[in-house]
């Protein structure tokens, strides 16, 4: 066994064991129609969404590249930046839901949107998002793209 592959076999092992505990998204939705979907309405290099159990903030799903799901971004309200993780902890909580948007450089040539609440249509869920860049759309509009995705995707039945 060559020494690149003895590196690489224990992060594969870990990883494996993650994936292995994450509880699995509901019955019935395909995960690359949710993928496709969600990339169709809010797809870009900085946009994180994650789907999480309401009780435990256990993430079921995400979307978006490890760099826009894990740096920190201006919050848009009292706290001064935070992460869509922590932002999972406190989403969805009796069904209050976030929709907010703030610039988030000092030049104001860009922008932060957040959206967050109970996943449409699946109780038990909740749905976390952020999105930045120089066209960023306001925080209502990136909760409504994504309501319409979700149920593009399979994720929440039809009106």
């Amino acid at each position: 066994m060559s020494t690149q592959t003895r590196l690489w076999l224990p992060l594969v092992s870990v990883l494996a064991l993650v994936a292995a505990c994450s509880p699995p998204l509901p019955s019935g939705v395909d995960p690359d129609a949710l993928k496709a979907a969600v990339g169709d309405a809010v797809g870009d290099l900085n946009t994180c969404v994650v789907l999480a159990e309401a009780g435990t903030g256990r993430s079921v799903w995400r979307y978006g590249s490890s760099r826009a799901c894990g740096l920190a971004w201006p919050a848009c309200s009292g706290a001064k930046v935070r992460t869509v993780d922590q932002l999972m902890k406190t989403s969805g909580r009796e069904g209050a839901e976030i929709r907010a948007s703030c610039p988030s450089n000092a030049d104001q040539s860009r922008s932060v949107a957040w959206a967050a609440g109970p996943a449409p249509g699946r109780p038990g869920l909740v749905f976390t998002a952020v999105m930045e860049g120089p066209n960023t759309p306001p925080g209502v509009v990136l909760g409504d793209k994504l309501r319409t995705a979700f149920e593009r995707g399979g994720l929440s039945p039809a009106r």
